[in-house]
């Protein structure tokens, strides 16, 4: 029996008189990748940022290890074992790749630690090593997106979320960062994953959940969605 790390039901966000988010329920088990992929406004970033605390949501449940989030600052979140690598990537490009990475581990103090995940970071992503003295608005699309990812691991989460990791990526990154993605998970990281290439995130995710008008209307292994009439239609172009 797999032990549940992330369950959510019914979890409503809204902004003003937009009903983002209705009633979607999902579970994420420790070692799973598990996708949410829908449209562009489907409500996939706002399920995301509510796990992660950014914005105010409604839940029945929000629990992570049998913890209750809900309504908790994004900080107690980090604390916690969770960590996202926003869409847009979000560096800081006035400071050094290095400088980033640092800040991924704002909330801890153990020198030795820290180290030794950098040097993991620089394993899994070997440009960032070549120019960790260069800043970060020196770095192409793609070596921001590695940046990202990477300092959402600096916190050593046991959660980490990804909100559209390939956005604006060339082909050849895409698949780059979906390998790393299926590395860093069976290095033992459980993982949310938000994204827009639907073929990409089936592909490598456990489970998947389809998102349509901010409410889940499928669910499944991503072997099975993959194979899904709807959702070939809809997403992978018939």
């Amino acid at each position: 029996m797999s032990e549940t790390m992330l369950k959510i039901s019914k979890l409503n966000v809204s902004y003003g008189a937009i009903h983002a988010v209705r009633d979607v329920s999902l579970e994420i088990n420790k070692g799973e990748i598990v996708t949410l992929i829908g449209a562009n406004g489907a409500g996939k970033s706002s399920v995301i940022r509510s796990i992660m605390g950014l914005v105010k949501a409604q839940a029945e449940e929000m629990t992570y290890k049998g913890v209750n989030i809900l309504g908790k600052p994004a900080e107690a979140h980090v604390k916690l074992g969770i960590s996202l690598s926003p869409e847009g990537r979000r560096i800081l490009p006035q400071l050094t790749v290095e400088e980033n990475l640092a800040l991924g581990a704002y909330i801890r103090d153990d020198e030795k630690g820290i180290a030794e995940d950098l040097e993991y970071v620089y394993s899994l992503f070997p440009r960032l090593k070549e120019r960790h003295k260069q800043k970060g608005s020196t770095l192409s699309g793609g070596e921001q997106q590695m940046l990202a990812v990477g300092r959402a691991l600096m916190s050593r989460p046991e959660l980490l979320m990804l909100d559209e990791p390939s956005l604006g990526l060339a082909p050849i990154l895409v698949d780059e960062v979906f390998a790393i993605i299926r590395e860093i998970n069976a290095q033992g990281r459980t993982i949310l994953l938000v994204e827009q290439n639907a073929f990409a995130a089936l592909k490598a995710a456990h489970r998947a959940y389809v998102l349509e008008v901010g409410a889940v209307n499928l669910s499944g292994t991503g072997a099975e969605l993959l194979n899904n009439p709807k959702v070939r239609a809809a997403y992978l172009g018939g």
